[in-house]
């Protein structure tokens, strides 16, 4: 299939063929055709196919059937849970409209409010915002949700870990007249998610794309074994040293971030970093130079595990691991993309052993330990307890064997 089988309109069609793009992903080609139809959508794919124009397509094709008549406020918006996520759904956005006279803005926390007004004040077709500053400018009745056709929730998984809900429900409310509605989560299980896509979807179409091999992420994993932080360090620097093009770092706090920052240029290994509550400026310049190749190492805590696209990104590495095996799978995410090979390493510590299993399971396939000649740790993996079984599960198993003895002396 190609994209002008989908009917899109050929502004659109030369767009994505300059941004690289050949033909529509399996989400994409999932998604386009009932979003074109007007449908609500509630969707999932892995993180690296293609899920941005996935909505932003349909989006961008309603707004050219449809043209605006007169001036007003955003047509279609488009909400994320990061900063970071917003400045690069709205660099696609750009992009994919470059041959049109659509009109997109972003505004996002940490960005100075006089900013976000003159922003406001354009005639908008596409707004993409984070739900909590878009909400202090419904409040100060500076931004008007009442012209919304169409709203898009990105990543809405992350959106209620972040607690986000409540906010997102009452965006929702001042954008009432509203003819269609787009949820995308990296899953569409849980509670959550489906709670949420009650309130704000409309008989929606639910979509789960099954990527091709070509977009599937070719990740390789493995882990070392740290003995202790300095253990744990001297791996990392050997890593960083040894044959990597560019690699995102994983810290657990921000504490240990700084530490491990200063400990790294103190080496000459050059990095940038992002880390919660940095000034948006310096975030925007740490995660330009190092798109641009001028840094080859970035540092970030689990701020950066969603949203960063950042193409050939060859390693991540978690120097920490997460507290859930689902934030792992998606600070990996960071590499892969879009069916490029990546390698995923991680370092444990022996009170992160039992991640390692977690994970495993939540992959469905082992991770495996693996050694580096002059640094091999000096203790073996702990064990890992069996977890104890529950008095009720022991009381239901007694009762079936005496049962069972029953019908056997009977």
């Amino acid at each position: 299939m190609t994209f002008e089988e989908l009917e899109l309109d050929d502004t659109l069609c030369r767009a994505v063929a300059e941004m690289g793009y050949d033909a529509p992903t399996s989400i994409q080609s999932l998604v386009i055709p009932p979003a074109m139809d007007g449908q609500d959508i509630l969707a999932s794919a892995p993180t690296g196919t293609g899920k941005t124009a996935a909505f932003l397509l349909p989006a961008c094709q309603y707004l050219l059937d449809f043209p605006r008549t007169e001036p007003g406020a955003t047509r279609v918006l488009i909400l994320t849970p990061t900063r970071e996520l917003a400045l690069q759904v709205y660099e696609q956005a750009c992009a994919i409209t470059r041959f049109t006279d659509l009109v997109c803005g972003v505004i996002t926390g940490g960005i100075n409010y006089g900013t976000d007004r003159d922003t406001l004040s354009e005639n908008l077709d596409i707004l993409v915002a984070t739900p909590g500053r878009l909400f202090e400018h419904i409040e100060k009745e500076s931004a008007d949700c009442r012209n919304i056709e169409c709203l898009i929730l990105d990543e809405a998984d992350r959106m209620l870990d972040m607690g986000f809900s409540g906010i997102v429900g009452q965006i929702a409310a001042e954008a009432r007249w509203r003819k269609q509605n787009m949820l995308f989560s990296a899953t569409l299980e849980g509670p959550g998610v489906k709670y949420f896509a009650r309130d704000i979807l409309n008989e929606p179409v639910e979509l789960e794309a099954n990527p091709s091999r070509k977009e599937k992420a070719k990740t390789h994993q493995w882990y070392h074994l740290a003995d202790d932080y300095a253990h744990k360090v001297a791996l990392l620097k050997h890593i960083l040293l040894n044959d990597i093009a560019n690699a995102v770092v994983f810290v657990k706090t921000r504490e240990r971030l700084q530490a491990l920052k200063d400990t790294l240029m103190s080496e000459q290994i050059n990095v940038a970093w992002l880390q919660g509550e940095m000034p948006q400026d310096k975030r925007n310049a740490a995660l330009a130079r190092f798109k641009a190749g001028e840094v080859p190492i970035l540092l970030a805590t689990d701020v950066a595990a969603r949203g960063i696209d950042v193409p050939n990104v060859s390693h991540v590495i978690n120097f920490d691991m997460p507290r859930k095996a689902d934030i792992y799978v998606h600070r990996i995410g960071r590499t892969g993309r879009a069916g490029a090979k990546g390698t995923a390493i991680s370092l444990i510590e022996a009170h992160d052993f039992e991640m390692v299993g977690k994970v495993s399971r939540y992959l469905g396939e082992p991770l495996k330990a693996r050694y580096i000649n002059g640094l091999r740790p000096k203790h073996k993996a702990p064990k890992v307890a069996a977890k104890k079984k529950s008095k009720v599960v022991k009381a239901v198993k007694v009762k079936k064997k005496k049962k069972k003895n029953g019908k056997k002396t009977g």
